[in-house]
């Protein structure tokens, strides 16, 4: 018993030393969740610098993609450095949260592992071995003879016959965007209708899912065709592993009425520019 109550004393020890170390944490050090942000995109960044020697093949270039990094947080190099040495001094708080970050690492691998193992890649997609309103359910930029996106033409006929519904949407999810993407990718939903054209534009920045919804009808007109497209801008020469998947068109029934109208209203605030 007497035992048990010296171990408890000594834990509650070394809790109040490491939360008056904290507590007394300078002004300038990154508190501790912001720094392991920070810390989980460095590793991210400098994995990428590894396997892309043809764009980061000097130390200039290198330090330059990681201060992009510490842009994207609102960190200067002299935060993070001075924020790594506090930390490095205090190397149980640094363990735990290295540990952290890289159990985040590894959760976020197995996630993007496990989504892809769901896919059946197609062969390479190639626009001139397909019909103008086929959309590949699967696309990656990084993929050998692969272009800088897809596009797909939808006429009338296709619309009524293939799009249950008087609404649809198009929607497809994305992996592989860096921490850091200086390229631009983007897609569009140009919808025809006899005397109306609309537009739905959408950036495509961050690795989710992007959704645009349509209907068939609007007042007083009538779709008559649908063009769409995804395209990536590239800023280097080399295509970074982006890849798109569980891209679908499909139809909405009436019974999904209140859902679409609610999505749509949010999408089109987002993607008419």
């Amino acid at each position: 018993m007497k035992y048990k109550r010296v171990v408890y004393i000594l834990m509650l020890m070394v809790a109040s030393i490491l939360i008056a170390s904290c507590q007394n944490r300078p002004r300038e050090v990154l508190n501790r969740k912001k720094m392991e942000r920070l810390m989980y995109d460095v590793y991210v960044a400098e994995a990428l610098m590894e396997n892309d020697y043809q764009n980061f093949n000097s130390p200039d270039k290198k330090e330059a993609y990681i201060h992009q990094v510490f842009r994207a947080h609102d960190v200067t190099s002299a935060q993070w450095d001075t924020s790594l040495s506090w930390y490095s001094d205090r190397i149980d708080i640094y363990l735990r949260m290295n540990d952290s970050v890289k159990a985040r690492l590894k959760r976020d691998r197995e996630e993007i592992d496990a989504r892809l193992a769901q896919q059946t890649p197609p062969p390479v997609y190639d626009p001139y071995a397909y019909s103008g309103s086929y959309i590949p359910p699967h696309y990656s930029f990084a993929a050998p003879g692969a272009r800088n996106g897809f596009r797909f033409y939808l006429d009338s006929t296709y619309i009524s016959s293939e799009l249950d519904g008087p609404r649809f949407y198009f929607a497809f999810n994305v992996i592989g965007i860096p921490p850091v993407f200086n390229s631009h990718l983007s897609t569009l939903l140009t919808l025809t209708y006899k005397d109306t054209t609309l537009y739905h534009y959408y950036p495509i920045t961050e690795n989710r899912e992007y959704r645009i919804n349509a209907s068939k009808y609007i007042e007083e007109d009538t779709l008559s065709s649908v063009n769409g497209f995804v395209f990536l801008q590239k800023e280097t020469n080399v295509t970074p592993d982006i890849q798109l998947y569980d891209i679908r068109m499909e139809g909405e029934s009436t019974d999904d009425e209140n859902r679409f109208e609610t999505q749509a209203g949010d999408t089109i605030q987002q993607i008419i520019p």
